[in-house]
């Protein structure tokens, strides 16, 4: 079931929970997006984030005891749209990136929806 309509994007998808991961993965694909690269560790984050062709990002803000601040450093000199996903909230989203939504984990696949379709049409995509 595709809630997204007609334009789905290719998905970077950083999360060191692997239940929490393809939970996510799963309401990604829900939205008619395509998971194109995950990452459980920031050695593997910083890796996909120079070199996988992705059109959106989804970060966790704490990935294994570490933040995601370089990644998303990256991914912001890449000009890829992404957004935070965290149990904390936006408590602890880098200074640099405070601008980005933060969607509180657990969410729903509405809220996730609507932070995708809203930060695409921010960035015009």
């Amino acid at each position: 079931m595709s809630i997204n309509g007609p334009n789905p994007v290719s998905v970077l998808l950083v999360e060191d929970e692997v239940l929490i991961g393809m939970m996510i993965a799963g309401m990604i694909e829900e939205l008619g997006h395509t998971v194109v690269a995950e990452a459980s560790n920031i050695r593997v984050a910083l890796d996909l984030a120079k070199t996988a062709d992705f059109q959106f990002a989804i970060l966790d803000i704490n990935v294994g005891g570490e933040k995601i601040d370089p990644v998303a450093d990256i991914i912001a000199c890449r000009a890829v749209p992404f957004i935070f996903a965290s149990g904390y909230g936006a408590i602890g989203a880098p200074i640099n990136f405070r601008d980005r939504t933060v969607l509180q984990k657990p969410f729903l696949i509405s809220t996730l929806d609507h932070a995708i379709r809203e930060t695409l049409a921010q960035v015009g995509k």
